[in-house]
């Protein structure tokens, strides 16, 4: 017959075990914590809405081939109507815009449109590309006609001045003359679709190229730029000089003005690059310390707590399984 252990070794051989089960779930929670604590620095960036903003003598429609290019590949897209009132006015009310939009954005801007994203997405930082199509992209203290002065083009001799009034205000707006508008702005499209485009043109209030720009977002926002080669409104000289001076990723296409009707896979294809680099940005790591050591920082926090929180519960097991009955 084997023999039975005495009461007092059965109790310390229940202890025993209880504190071994303790050290077990310490171990175990020792290896999970790392996984859990790099895990946790993982995160999912949704896609940016993209924000196609139009330029002057023409209204979002001309967008239309960029947005259902870029609609086929899941972005949200939004084209607000530009008020081409001027500058100041202008940027105050896309940006008014960028305020009921949620997440991370994308800015594009064709001509005049690049003055404005320029200065609509200073301080905004949400916004996380810029991306210019054959745009203007003024500094600080420039102005459209200041460009055009350093670089000239044939619009200024391409446009009717027309005195206007619009509630207690006055000003001059500009019309492309109806003959001059395939030439200077559209070379690339029929002259069928150019005569409905003269018709149709929306003019720009004078104050859009005289008013300085008092912001340059390009300075902190990465940006793209498309140069259109055959453009006749913007020199490209220009376009490359501001493209150079920003640090743009640059691109140059044979198009006319409208590279965003004439060319809109290329055109959509430079705004993708901009929005894949907004949806592969990572959030800000601590102001100190390396990403490593933050994680192991992490991870040494989470084992400590669990092994602490596992290594008490086993002693108060072993305290009341070991207690003698009476």
């Amino acid at each position: 017959m084997a023999a039975c252990p005495a009461p007092g070794s059965r109790r310390r051989i229940r202890r025993t075990h209880f504190i071994a089960a303790g050290c077990a779930m310490a171990l175990c929670a020792t290896v999970a914590a790392p996984a859990a604590a790099d895990g946790g620095t993982t995160t999912t960036t949704a896609k940016p809405t993209i924000v196609l903003v139009h330029g002057a003598f023409a209204d979002a429609s001309s967008w239309n081939g960029v947005v259902e290019r870029l609609e086929r590949r899941g972005y949200s897209v939004i084209a607000p109507a530009n008020p081409l009132r001027g500058l100041y006015s202008d940027s105050t009310y896309i940006a008014s815009v960028l305020d009921s939009i949620k997440g991370p954005l994308v800015l594009v801007g064709h001509s005049y449109g690049g003055a404005l994203i320029s200065s609509a997405a200073a301080g905004n930082g949400r916004v996380k590309s810029l991306v210019y199509v054959s745009a203007l992209m003024p500094d600080v203290g420039e102005s459209g006609m200041s460009l055009a002065a350093r670089f000239p083009s044939e619009l200024g001799t391409a446009t009717n001045s027309v005195p206007y009034r619009a509630g207690g205000v006055s000003g001059t707006d500009l019309y492309l003359k109806p003959d001059r508008l395939r030439p200077v702005f559209a070379a690339d499209l029929p002259e069928s679709t150019t005569r409905v485009m003269a018709v149709t043109q929306r003019p720009v209030a004078t104050t859009a190229f005289s008013e300085k720009a008092k912001v340059a977002a390009w300075k902190h926002i990465p940006s793209w730029f498309l140069v259109a080669k055959q453009g006749r409104t913007i020199n490209p000289d220009q376009e490359r000089f501001e493209a150079q001076r920003a640090g743009s990723h640059t691109v140059e296409i044979d198009s006319s003005h409208v590279a965003m009707i004439t060319h809109p896979e290329a055109v959509t294809d430079l705004v993708l690059q901009a929005a894949t680099a907004a949806e592969s940005a990572r959030p800000e790591l601590p102001a100190t310390g390396s990403p490593h050591a933050a994680r192991t920082k992490t991870a040494l926090t989470g084992i400590a707590a669990a092994s602490l929180i596992a290594g008490a519960g086993a002693v108060l097991l072993g305290r009341r399984w070991g207690r003698p009955t009476s």
